[in-house]
């Protein structure tokens, strides 16, 4: 039975590799996400049996009620929730880790060693930290709590302060393991850690901190492992926890921003919503224009590069967009979609939010690959996109969007935004393309907006 276990867990630890390396492309994630599931179903299964805690009756049953929950929640769920969902998950695989280290601890004699002990406190703390954390990240995403970043007093005196009563009980428990109050402290410091930590953050940076977690759950199942002494969970763990960071620092990297700033730089304000003024200040008003402008423009013009951003998720509008890019192509224009890398509120969003409307992966570009192209590009269509097109980026230094790498869709013959309002980003910062002479903009709900210009397109 033993060379089952081991031939089970390094076969699931393969297809969880294979499974990874699929992910890195839109057009093989979803054979990806099937090998990770395949190779977690296979782990899972086999630990339950070796172990003897279930039997074939309970796993088959713990599978379907487990499947069915998984399958409303994906089916009721909405794309612009997304995020939330991701947010939840993480906090969900923290405190599994958390309640496995802890009943593991309970069940200690005395005799274990101190490796063991050591990765009990870091599975207690990471795990804990991920939990409340991902839980302010929820709310803020979903709006429950404030998306600008709330600083309290001292608050980074604080968070040390946090860290080294951390550390403190951790050495105590590990010095003394047979006093239960050391594990219930590092507890409650990391639940309350993991509270400061997310909530100085802006709502702009929520796809940093969405893959940071990401990488801690992983983190902390990675430590859990090692307490149960389960080689397919530290691997797995491993794997998430180094995929995580990498993710993370692509995601800083595409906002020219370092992680320290992120986590402490408190950048961000509550919404999108707020009235932008003109360039330095300057108090501009800006020409609005309908569908049907929109719509007359299109038809003289032979190539579109369309921009989607969290405007276009809130509307639920990539259907509508989609049928528009159709009429687009059968009249011989040239569209293709430029993707931002951090454009949404996770990593990948707006990748997903498009395959969710048949859009062919082959017409979804990447900033480095499609920058150059809107020099030669008589539309850029910007729908519901506002820091990640900004020039301020450029060329304001004091911008906290200065130095981000942007789509160069001000380089486009005709800019064309189309926004609820005349709102700033979650970044805070005005944006001047909006005053821009060769700007159109085109105010409304983007659904609407794009249903009025299909009407209006096929009327011609």
């Amino acid at each position: 039975m033993i060379y089952l276990e081991q031939f089970s867990y390094l076969l699931a630890s393969v297809l969880f590799i294979l499974g990874l390396k699929l992910l890195g492309s839109a057009k093989t994630a979803r054979k990806g996400n099937q090998f990770a599931m395949f190779g977690m179903a296979l782990a899972i299964v086999i630990t339950l049996i070796v172990s003897g805690i279930a039997g074939p009756t309970q796993i088959i049953i713990g599978m379907v009620v487990g499947g069915l929950i998984g399958g409303i929640v994906a089916k009721r769920i909405e794309m612009t929730s997304m995020p939330q969902m991701v947010a939840l998950f993480n906090g969900f695989g923290g405190i599994a880790s958390t309640l496995v280290a802890y009943s593991e601890y309970m069940r200690f004699d005395g005799a274990e060693t101190m490796d063991i002990n050591v990765t009990v406190v870091l599975s207690l703390f990471i795990g804990t930290v991920t939990l409340t954390g991902s839980l302010i990240a929820f709310a803020k995403l979903q709006g429950i709590m404030r998306g600008a970043p709330m600083v309290l007093p001292m608050h980074q005196i604080l968070n040390f302060i946090l860290m080294i009563a951390a550390v403190v009980f951790g050495v105590l428990n590990v010095m003394e393991p047979a006093i239960p109050l050391w594990p219930i402290l590092i507890i409650v410091v990391a639940a309350i850690f993991g509270v400061t930590f997310v909530i100085p953050i802006g709502g702009a940076d929520m796809p940093v901190v969405i893959a940071l977690l990401n990488s801690y759950s992983g983190l902390a199942a990675s430590a859990t492992g090692f307490v149960l002494s389960n080689n397919v969970l530290i691997i797995a763990g491993a794997l998430v926890g180094a995929s995580g960071l990498i993710l993370t620092q692509l995601m800083c990297d595409a906002m020219n921003r370092s992680l320290f700033n992120v986590l402490f730089g408190a950048v961000g304000t509550d919404d999108s919503t707020g009235e932008s003024a003109g360039p330095a200040g300057e108090q501009k008003t800006v020409t609005r224009y309908t569908s049907e402008d929109a719509a007359m423009i299109m038809d003289t013009v032979q190539s579109v590069i369309i921009v989607p951003g969290y405007g276009l998720a809130v509307a639920q509008a990539q259907h509508v967009l989609h049928e528009m890019t159709q009429l687009l192509i059968a009249r011989g224009i040239d569209v293709k979609y430029a993707i931002h890398p951090v454009a949404g509120r996770m990593p990948g969003h707006m990748n997903v939010l498009l395959a969710e409307a048949n859009v062919p992966y082959d017409a979804l570009y990447e900033m480095d690959d499609i920058n150059d192209d809107f020099q030669n590009t008589d539309v850029a269509l910007i729908i519901g996109a506002n820091d990640v097109v900004n020039p301020a980026a450029r060329t304001k230094k004091d911008s906290p969007l200065y130095g981000m790498p942007i789509l160069n869709v001000d380089y486009a013959r005709t800019v064309m935004f189309v926004k609820r309002s005349m709102g700033a980003g979650f970044a805070g910062e005005a944006n001047p393309l909006f005053f821009d002479d060769k700007t159109m903009m085109v105010f409304g709900d983007a659904k609407a907006v794009i249903t009025g210009l299909v009407r209006a397109l096929k009327k011609d």
